[in-house]
């Protein structure tokens, strides 16, 4: 009796795994056309940004093979959506609203990369160094507020 419940529980779970699967979002995986770049304070602030930010800020996103399983894709879909709304460097220069300027604050405050992005994403997880060279490097590209250690925050405008 309870092996025939657990197998019907399984079963029915199993379908609606696949039922999921049915439901289109998440698979637009499309990388529109790169239509402007930031200029880069230097080839390092790229380099980082790319490791850590581009997948969800930019029109260069990596598709991971789980991007392609509901509801995993609905999240990512979502996340990438989302990023591309707020701040995108694809479309820098092109598009009126772009939200670089909160970029360096974003890492500095430990808000960007998100913490459930990172393990998928070991590469994307920034050293001491590396996160300091970086909000640096985002400043001097996109201008912003950076927190000193005393809490005020000094204007890179």
């Amino acid at each position: 009796m309870i092996k025939k419940l657990l197998l019907i529980l399984v079963g029915t779970v199993f379908l609606f795994f696949l039922f999921l699967q049915l439901i289109p979002y998440g698979r637009n995986h499309t990388n529109p056309p790169v239509v402007g770049q930031p200029n880069w304070d230097s080839p390092q602030t790229r380099a980082y940004f790319y490791r850590a930010c581009a997948d969800c800020h930019s029109h260069e996103t990596v598709w991971p093979w789980y991007s392609n399983i509901a509801p995993i894709s609905w999240l990512i879909q979502r996340d990438v959506d989302e990023g591309r709304a707020a701040f995108n460097i694809s479309e820098w220069g092109v598009r009126r609203e772009n939200e670089g300027k909160y970029a360096a604050e974003q890492v500095q405050k430990g808000e960007m990369p998100p913490l459930f992005y990172l393990p998928m994403h070991p590469e994307a997880h920034l050293s001491p160094q590396e996160k300091a060279e970086f909000i640096q490097g985002l400043v001097a590209t996109f201008g912003g507020k950076i927190e000193k250690e005393n809490g005020e925050e000094e204007d890179e405008d």
